[in-house]
């Protein structure tokens, strides 16, 4: 009998799916059948269901005419250019209408049907910006959920929120007056473990009708786990399963809060009795919760704007202030209380040599000593920061209460020059829905026993009592150290030059451009969601009207796919010149060839071919390094794609200091008199605007080589272009 950890256990690959949905996988490829769902003989007029692996579903009109005739199965190429990304039908099978689903995963196309549900009760408007004039957060997810319930009505329904430590608490809930509240509980990590959020950052709505219903297990032509990551009716976990029963609950629907690219919460829903809610309803309830997070965002941006101001204004008067003293410490210990007011601390110490001056509520000038005498020998960075100080070095430094949380900013570590910010205990209360303790139980997974940690079966409110901490450091009281750093290093000389004052307002110029960057490729992101998931509702309803119409609207969607690119080029080139470079000797063969398989599937025709020969180590920054081999093979890839033998050679050699790619193709070439353009934004050659692109890739490309001391060239004819890329060489 195996053991796994919850956070070890396979959800992804269950083997079955629920009982309201119905699953056909075909090969990306030669379009064959590879595995399917027991249960579509339900639906579709078919005998034996080992017959149709290896055919087509063409082969089998009398069964799968719906599927012949949907625009998304005629067009599958067109449809499933981007992998993950669903997209939307209804077919009418033996008379009732289906939902008709298709996305690409691996080098399968999934097909997933569901039946259509009409929802008389569901009450909605087109009054999106609501959600934009409230800049309250319980305000705000109170108002989510009341939208929500208009469409699909649990009996409970909650806003949840994930901490740092990847436990959770629920911050919003509308519920039944019958049923108990959840509102302001905490959840142990273990309840969504890490493997589950990673997938509810994949798969944003997730909803499970009916935990007591058997699953319908999936027919493969060969015996292998199929992803199903992204199918809407997957199969949910037995340690999942046992857990909703546990707690009550008979059916549950889910929604993922993604802000900046992070699953910041779940809206969660429960329902006592099984309920199914239609895929349509499903969709708009990730609408609204798309527009509640964006608005969630866009205050929070405005607040933390409003709070850098002020801690500027501070800032400017310190600053003022330290410019009156010849000494550093003597300006440090006359604005004492304001320094120890600006990241909201309940005492400071300043210390230089032997002399520690102190302000508010601090441990003893013995323990200080001794925290001192700690920090010099434990801590490498400039600045340290904890909140269970206290907890971990009571009895070892002899500390108070008054020292439960510290930063310790060193001014100069060789002269044992530092500040401390001192925080007292905090008397700390959770209220956990039940005990958080972890308990091992057996569970049955594809015909095997195995141990696993097993859900609670109690959530009455266990309180937890923390000892030892002070209230979180949060991202502003570190921003105000930093600026009290920054302050220091240029106010310890009196040195102020013109070249100083340029920098500053450069500086000022570089971060408004962020700004604009973030605000174009963020703010703009909400309304072009809401205009696109329109426009295909309306495509879909347009089921008899004319060919000419559906060709507007998708011209509509693919103008809306090409501004929200172009404003994604926008943000990443704005990165590429300010984000922090971190060098180190990389080995890029894997990212060569991960890059090169996607360029294949994504722009390439079916006889395109990359050779990738020597590939040796760079000096680079990771993450940029990737950037730019990207956006290089990606081009090369494309733009051969039209010849007939599409060709793209990738190949490192070694020049005294220097590591030398060339990255060549056939493709069409680069006219001379192109040359002085070529990596400037938003430029693009004539002979490429028939391939898809907005010019901003080579512009991307040139800022990631200079900020790591590289540089990007190229060399081109009728036959081709090579793009040359020299990195340093990595330190032995």
């Amino acid at each position: 009998m195996n053991f796994i950890e919850c956070h070890e256990e396979p959800i992804h690959i269950p083997g079955s799916i629920q009982s309201f949905g119905y699953l056909i996988g075909i090969d990306a490829e030669s379009r064959a059948i590879t595995f399917l769902s027991r249960n579509i003989s339900d639906i579709f007029n078919i005998g034996n269901l080992y017959e149709l692996f290896d055919r087509k579903i063409t082969d089998f009109p009398e069964s799968f005419q719906g599927i012949i005739d949907s625009e998304i199965y005629s067009s599958l190429d067109k449809f499933t250019r981007r992998r993950n990304e669903t997209y939307f039908d209804k077919i009418f099978i033996s008379g009732k209408e289906y939902h008709f689903s298709v996305f690409k995963g691996g080098n399968s196309i999934f097909l997933e049907f569901e039946e259509v549900l009409l929802n008389p009760d569901k009450r909605i408007s087109n009054k999106y910006d609501n959600f934009y004039i409230i800049d309250n957060e319980k305000e705000l997810w109170n108002h989510l959920l009341e939208t929500l319930a208009k469409v699909v009505n649990y009996d409970r329904m909650m806003v949840y929120k994930f901490m740092m430590d990847g436990s959770g608490k629920v911050i919003a809930e509308k519920k039944h007056e019958e049923m108990e509240s959840f509102l302001g509980l905490h959840y142990p990590e273990s309840d969504i473990p890490k493997q589950a959020r990673d997938l509810y950052l994949k798969k944003r709505k997730r909803i499970f009708s009916n935990v007591y219903a058997d699953t319908v297990p999936i027919l493969s032509k060969v015996n292998e786990n199929i992803d199903l990551t992204f199918s809407a009716s997957r199969a949910m976990s037995p340690v999942h399963g046992q857990y909703l029963k546990n707690s009550g609950v008979a059916s549950s629907f889910s929604v993922s809060i993604i802000i900046d690219d992070h699953l910041w919460g779940l809206v969660t829903c429960q329902n006592i009795e099984p309920k199914h809610i239609d895929l349509e309803d499903r969709v708009q309830a990730g609408i609204f919760t798309t527009l509640a997070a964006n608005a969630y965002s866009s205050f929070k941006s405005k607040s933390e704007l409003n709070y850098r101001l002020e801690l500027n204004d501070k800032v400017s008067q310190l600053k003022a202030e330290f410019l009156k003293h010849n000494h550093l410490f003597d300006s440090l210990r006359e604005s004492k209380t304001e320094i120890k007011n600006l990241p909201e601390a309940d005492g400071l110490a300043i210390i230089s040599d032997d002399s520690i001056t102190i302000t508010g509520n601090t441990p003893g000038l013995e323990s200080i000593a001794k925290i001192v005498q700690w920090a010099l020998e434990n801590t490498k960075d400039r600045i340290y920061v904890s909140r269970s100080f206290l907890k971990n070095h009571r009895e070892e430094l002899d500390l108070s209460e008054n020292a439960a949380g510290i930063i310790i900013y060193f001014v100069e570590r060789d002269k044992n020059e530092m500040l401390i910010w001192f925080r007292k205990e905090f008397d700390e209360h959770i209220n956990w829905a039940g005990n958080p303790e972890k308990k091992v139980g057996v569970f049955s997974q594809n015909g095997e026993e195995r141990k696993m940690i097993s859900p609670r079966t109690s959530f009455r409110i266990f309180t937890e009592n923390i000892k030892g901490y002070s209230k979180r450091w949060n991202s502003r009281n570190i921003s105000a150290v930093q600026a009290v750093r920054d302050l220091i290093l240029e106010t310890s000389h009196k040195n102020y030059n013109a070249i100083k004052s340029l920098n500053d307002e450069l500086k000022k110029v570089n971060e408004e451009l962020d700004s604009f960057s973030y605000t174009i490729s963020h703010d703009l992101g909400t309304p072009l969601t809401v205009m696109k998931l329109n426009a295909q509702m309306l495509l879909g309803n347009l089921a008899g009207d004319s060919e000419k119409s559906k060709n507007k609207i998708n011209t509509i969607i693919e103008e809306i796919d090409n501004m929200a690119e172009m404003m994604h080029d926008v943000l990443q080139l704005s990165r590429a010149k300010h984000s922090e470079v971190q060098l180190e000797s990389l080995k890029t063969v894997q990212t060569i060839k991960k890059i090169s398989d996607n360029a294949k599937m994504t722009y390439g025709s079916p006889a395109s071919e990359v050779i990738i020969k020597e590939c040796p180590d760079v000096l680079a920054d990771k993450t940029m390094l990737h950037q730019v081999f990207l956006n290089i093979i990606n081009n090369a890839v494309k733009y051969s794609s039209h010849k007939e033998f599409p060709k793209v050679e990738i190949e490192g050699t070694e020049e005294g200091q220097s590591i030398i790619y060339r990255i060549s193709d056939n493709g069409i070439g680069i006219p001379e008199e192109e040359r002085d353009k070529m990596f400037k934004i938003f430029n693009r050659m004539d002979n490429a605007k028939k391939f898809k692109g907005n010019g901003v890739g080579l512009s991307i490309v040139h800022r990631i080589m200079t900020r790591i001391g590289g540089s990007v060239d190229y060399e081109s004819n009728k036959e081709g272009t090579s793009f040359i890329l020299t990195f340093k060489k990595p330190y032995i």
